[in-house]
Order: structure tokens, then C-alpha cells, then sequence
């Protein structure tokens, strides 16, 4: 039945609309006109579809969010005494493993005849509760839009009532991405905060040492446990510093260029083949500066008689440069050409020159868009994983110079998090540390570059 509610709902709103807009012009002829009502009848026929599919897709979401709930307290109670004795995780592993067999899953064929019984006491109140949603569904697609229409008249406030609940889906959208943010930086923090019990907020701040490798047992070697965040950090600003250096002239040069010197019909065949470097895949970024970058920085550098890693800063920030070269040129370019022709027109009647003009006058004025521009690619840059894990290494190296193998946090979180892990160990833990004070960097350079934008924009408004 699922697959068919969503249909069934969507059919009956535009039934019910059509019908409550019917009624609407039936009254409207009795009262001499659409004039006489409070509302259009597209309002009254939109106020009679809302009470047919708000009811059933309120009723349809909480279902789905508490459907498993439900059914696992349900077959609890019939489950022999020691199973009920068992701890929470236990428990959970006994009630994927019924799932399992009654849903086929894996481990289906198991011999375990209290598993069976279950697994069929669970497909049985399964398809029982489903039954019964799907006929409250319709039951209350049905009744709602009923007593709407009987209630609908000349004085009826259908406009009101439809832009009151519109209002309310947009700031409940709205909530839900805020309430997802503040889940993230809170979840991010409670760990963090965990983290920090067992490692010292000094130590991982200021430590010149990252081995995030904590020993099983007391005779277990190459476990230095040591967690100090600089050389991870260091890495991190390394490789954005090389790829904004190579992204943000070209990006911001290739922009003026195509809003101020290229004709329309270059203009729109350049910037378009420059957006194509941001739809290309990190992985496949990642194989050039692997397999073309790499060795030729490295045999270049041979010839100069420097020593050059076969994974080095360098061949990653190049790339991951030109992978963000879409993200300046694009954005700036659109600012630049927004900006007022009256301006452009009233410094060269003064006397500027044409790159005066663009200096002193354009410039300035798209400042805040290209400083956003700027913080895009910046965010991105900090953000990119794939492309250090096959360019530039794992090795948390502390060192300033960009020949040599370097890490970075991103890459750092991706390594500590991979395959099993218990969240009560300071290994796993220090991702979030990581990501936490990955996220304070980020929200201090937004906070500048807030600062940049209003100073400009006050000053060219």
C-alpha cells in the first residue's frame, strides 16, 4: 500500500481543490460575483486541498518515524524472559537478527525456532499497523476537505487561512535547517568536550607532534597516543595557501577579463568551459595531480638538484587551485558585471582610463561579491579531501616547506573514522576535536570577511 499513498493523496487534493473552487463560483453567482467573496476561488479550492493532504502526510511522517519503535515494543512482550534480561545493545542485535529473517534479510535462514516465531509475530503486527495507517490515511483525506466544503462561504477567510499555513511550512523549513545546524555544532562539541577529558586542550593546541595511534594493551608498540594538532593544521593552511594562491589571481583576472574586455559571443563560450573545472569529480582531480603533477614536480626538481617527495603540498595545492578556479572567476564575474553601468560611464567622463576605471571604480564597488567569492573558495579549499589523500600524503609532517609530504584535518577526520571504531576512545574522539576547531577557523573568517562586505557596502550604496 505505501507505494500508492503518496498518488492517492496527491488525486484526492486535486479533487477537493476543484471542488472547493466549484463552490466558490457557485456562491459567487448567487452573491453576484467573485467581488462579493473574501477570497478568489483558487483560495477556497486551495483551502479545501490543504485539509485533504495535510491531515493523512502528518499522519503518514509519524508513522515512518515511530513505525519501528512501535513494532519492536510490541514484539518485545513476546519474547521468552531471558532475552528481556539482556543489555541494550544485545537486545538491538536480537531485534535486527528477527528483522532480518522475517524481512529476508541477512542471516535469514537462521535455526533459531524463538527467532521464527518472532520474525513472523513481527511481519504479522507489521502488516496489521500498516493496514490500519493506510485506512486512517484515507479516512482522513476523505473528512477534512468534507466539512471544508460544507464550510465554505462568502465570508469565509480562505486567503487568510491558506497564507497563514503557508507561512507556517516555511518557517517550519526554515527550523529544520536551523535546528540540523545547531544538532551538528552540538554533537560536534559533546564529543569534543569527551575528547578533551582524556587529552589536554594544551596538548592538542599546541602540540608539535600528531600520532593519534593509542595502545590496546601495555606491550603493544608504535602506539605514541600523542595528539598535538599544529602539524595537521599547518598542512591544512599549506595547501589552501598554495591553491588560493593559484585560484585567486587566475579566477579574479579571468573574471575582469570576461566582464570587462571579451565580447558577448566570447563571453559566453569562455565562462562556461571555466565552469566545466567545477563539475569535475575530486577523485578524478585527484588521479592527475597523482599520476601527471606530482612526477613532474618531482622530476623537475631532481633537475634542479632539490629533493622533492613523490607526495608533496605543492602538487596538491596546484590542482586543488585550478579545481577552484570556477568558484572565483564565475562568482566575481557575475558581481563585476552587476555593477551599474552609470559608474562605469561617470569615471571615464572624468578622464579615467579603462583600467583606472576598473582599479578605482568597478573593483570597489563588487568588493563584497568577491569577497564572498573568495570565502567560497577558501571554505572549499579547507574542505577538500580527496584530492590530499592521493596528492599530498597522511603524514603529519611539521614543516613550512611545500615539497615535502603534508596532511590535513579533513583528511585526518576521514582516516580516524574509517572502519569500526568505539566512540569512547581519544583516537576516534580527536576527529571531533578536529572538526571542532576546524569549524571555530571557518566561522572566524566569515565573521572578516561580514566585516569587509558591510564596510564596502556601506561606502558604495
Amino acid at each position: 500500500m505505501y507505494p500508492y499513498i503518496l498518488p492517492c493523496i496527491v488525486i484526492l487534493s486535486v479533487a477537493f481543490y476543484l471542488l472547493g473552487a466549484r463552490r466558490a463560483n457557485s456562491i459567487a453567482v448567487f452573491y453576484g460575483g467573485t467581488k462579493n467573496l473574501h477570497s478568489l476561488p483558487s483560495h477556497y479550492g486551495l483551502y479545501s486541498a490543504i485539509c485533504c493532504a495535510l491531515p493523512p502526510i502528518l499522519v503518514f511522517v509519524l508513522w515512518r518515524i515511530f513505525e519501528e519503535t512501535f513494532i519492536t515494543s510490541s514484539l518485545s512482550q513476546s519474547l521468552p524472559q531471558e532475552y528481556l534480561t539482556l543489555s541494550a545493545n544485545e537486545l538491538t542485535l536480537v531485534y535486527n537478527e528477527i528483522k532480518n529473517v522475517a524481512l529476508g534479510g541477512f542471516g535469514a535462514n537462521s535455526s533459531n525456532q524463538v527467532i521464527k516465531d518472532a520474525a513472523t509475530l513481527y511481519l504479522a503486527n507489521l502488516h496489521s499497523a500498516r493496514n490500519l495507517v493506510c485506512a486512517l490515511i484515507v479516512v482522513l483525506g476523505i473528512i477534512p476537505p468534507l466539512f471544508a466544503l460544507k464550510h465554505i462561504s462568502k465570508d469565509l477567510r480562505a486567503r487568510n487561512i491558506v497564507e497563514n499555513i503557508g507561512m507556517a511550512v516555511l518557517i517550519a523549513c526554515s527550523a529544520v535547517a536551523i535546528l540540523t545546524t545547531v544538532g551538528i555544532v552540538l554533537s560536534v562539541i559533546f564529543e569534543a568536550l569527551h575528547f578533551f577529558k582524556a587529552v589536554p586542550v594544551s596538548d592538542f593546541l599546541f602540540g608539535l607532534k600528531w600520532s593519534p595511534q593509542v595502545a590496546m594493551r601495555a606491550d603493544q608498540a608504535g602506539s605514541s597516543g600523542a595528539f598535538g594538532a599544529v602539524p595537521v593544521f599547518l598542512g591544512t593552511f599549506l595547501i589552501a595557501s598554495i591553491a588560493m594562491s593559484v585560484a585567486i589571481p587566475i579566477g579574479l583576472l579571468s573574471a575582469i577579463y570576461l566582464s570587462e574586455y571579451a565580447t558577448n559571443r566570447t563571453r559566453t563560450l569562455v565562462k562556461p568551459i571555466l565552469e566545466i573545472l567545477a563539475g569535475i569529480p575530486t577523485v578524478v582531480y585527484g588521479f592527475f595531480a597523482a599520476l601527471t603533477v606530482a612526477p613532474l614536480i618531482r622530476d623537475i626538481g631532481t633537475a634542479l638538484g632539490c629533493s622533492v617527495s613523490s607526495e608533496s603540498a605543492l602538487a596538491a595545492g596546484l590542482v586543488m587551485g585550478i579545481m577552484i578556479i570556477p568558484f572565483v572567476s564565475s562568482l566575481s564575474d557575475d558581481v563585476i558585471h552587476a555593477v551599474p553601468q552609470t559608474m562605469r560611464d561617470g569615471s571615464l567622463a572624468l578622464g579615467a582610463t579603462h583600467f583606472e576605471t576598473i582599479r578605482n571604480v568597478i573593483i570597489p564597488a563588487a568588493l563584497p561579491g568577491i569577497v564572498g567569492s573568495i570565502l567560497l573558495a577558501i571554505s572549499r579549499a579547507l574542505g577538500e579531501t580527496m584530492i590530499v589523500v592521493m596528492a599530498a600524503g597522511l603524514s603529519a609532517n611539521l614543516t613550512f616547506n611545500p615539497l615535502t609530504a603534508v596532511t590535513t584535518v579533513t583528511v585526518q577526520i576521514v582516516t580516524l573514522l574509517v572502519g569500526d571504531q568505539e566512540f569512547d576512545s581519544p583516537k576516534t574522539l580527536a576527529a571531533f576535536a578536529l572538526g571542532l576547531l576546524l569549524f571555530i577557523f571557518t566561522l572566524i573568517l566569515n565573521i572578516i570577511a561580514l566585516k569587509i562586505v558591510r564596510r564596502y557596502r556601506e561606502q558604495y550604496e
